[in-house]
């Protein structure tokens, strides 16, 4: 084996939580053969690969780029001049960012659009496709619960008298409240989950949710988990037996860590923006008008796309799941 020091490569993503799930599969192609700088959400260090340094985003050495002049300052250069290459994700559009990133690592970067144009592919495989990585036979996206979480999930579980029952997690927000099936639909479910497993409900809510509300409904029939971190995140799903979510960054997470999920899906195209796994079910009305761009997706005065897909509907296709079945059988020979 060679002694030589491995090469560094920096990689920009500006990106939000289902963005850099779906980034992952590139960014383990970027560390096959190099030690990666991430700069991105400083959150997304609970989930990225050992291998993989995570930083803030917002930093000097970025905000400059987009300042004319700022390629020659000392300070620039020499944070970049240590990078055998960059990958950059953010920025495509902005000229001066693209010009002075280019000079400042002297030729070495590379810029690429955070959306494919012009074309319809899954987001994991635009990502893929600007490292010319697409055609590898990458193994599915895990990621594993880090030691620590889990000791916080088992201190949960017992808390909330969670241990030795069926738990179904509820995910009822997302990044946008047009993307959200309603309430009393996951209620409805919850509601379905108790009965039917002798089980229990724990509805997970971020800063997001909290700050819309909207979600008091469900307290009195889940367990409420909130303000967590994305490992503490992480370890509550993958301890759950079955995960429902709206398309969001925690439906893309639930996938990634393995648990049985059902994503429900309205306004958005699955066939860019599916959540990637084994155990993954997405659920859509079809309607005639979705998917839909964001534009329509905001005035849209009915969303039947999320409100025809009834609590019913959902509920017949929990059934048909095995790990359900199993779980149904046993909660009817349980005597409360």
């Amino acid at each position: 084996m060679s002694d030589a020091p491995q090469k560094r490569v920096l990689v920009i993503f500006p990106g939000a939580l289902g963005d850099f799930i779906c980034f992952l599969p590139a960014l383990g192609a970027l560390g096959e053969d190099a030690r990666v700088d991430l700069l991105a959400r400083s959150e997304f260090a609970d989930l990225a690969p050992a291998a993989v340094n995570v930083a803030s985003l917002e930093r000097y050495e970025i905000r400059r780029l987009f300042v004319a002049g700022a390629q020659g300052e000392e300070r620039v250069r020499d944070f970049f001049a240590s990078y055998a290459a960059v990958y950059s994700w953010m920025g495509s559009q902005a000229s001066v960012f693209v010009r002075q990133l280019k000079s400042a690592s002297q030729g070495r970067a590379r810029v690429f659009p955070f959306r494919p144009r012009d074309q319809k592919m899954h987001q994991r495989d635009y990502y893929l496709t600007c490292l010319n990585a697409a055609n590898r036979n990458s193994p599915l996206l895990a990621i594993t619960p880090r030691p620590q979480a889990v000791q916080w999930r088992e201190h949960f579980w017992r808390r909330n008298s969670l241990a030795g029952k069926a738990v179904l997690t509820l995910a009822p927000g997302s990044g946008a409240a047009e993307k959200n099936w309603p309430v009393h639909f996951f209620r409805a479910v919850a509601e379905w989950w108790r009965r039917a497993t002798q089980g229990a409900a724990v509805v997970l809510t971020g800063p997001v949710e909290e700050e819309r509300g909207g979600f008091d409904t469900l307290s009195d029939c889940c367990k409420r988990a909130r303000d967590l971190t994305l490992a503490q995140v992480a370890a509550l799903l993958a301890g759950s037996d079955v995960y429902l979510g709206n398309d969001s960054g925690i439906t893309h997470l639930a996938a990634a860590v393995g648990v049985r999920a059902v994503a429900l899906f309205g306004p958005s195209d699955a066939l860019e923006w599916e959540p990637v796994g084994e155990r993954v079910t997405v659920l859509t009305r079809n309607v005639e008008c979705s998917p839909c761009e964001v534009s329509v997706m905001k005035s849209c005065s009915h969303h039947k796309c999320l409100t025809a897909l009834y609590a019913a509907d959902v509920i017949r296709e929990f059934e048909k799941l095995p790990e359900v079945a199993t779980l149904t059988r046993l909660g009817a020979g349980i005597t409360v």
